[in-house]
């Protein structure tokens, strides 16, 4: 899987992506959410509401199905003006 991070949450990563062989566990968007913020340092950044996820360029509702092959983007809220 292909994990994207944009914004904010690519600083508290350290990186702006990475590639994971997603555990067999880990079947919905909703579980790797918990599965990636337990894992990495985001110290539940990564549960907020706000941040969203897309799979595969499609932005999902949790819990949405999520596969090994699957590109997910996660995304900070944004404000602008």
């Amino acid at each position: 899987m292909h994990i994207v991070y944009l914004g904010k949450l690519a600083d508290i990563a350290g990186r702006p992506a990475e590639d994971i062989v997603l555990p067999a566990t880990i079947a919905t968007s909703s579980a790797l959410r918990a599965w990636l913020d337990d894992t990495r340092a985001f110290q539940g950044a990564l549960l907020h509401r706000s941040v969203r996820m897309a799979v595969n360029n499609e932005i999902v509702v949790d819990p949405h199905p999520v596969v090994d092959q699957d590109e997910v983007a996660l995304m900070p809220p944004v404000s602008g003006g």
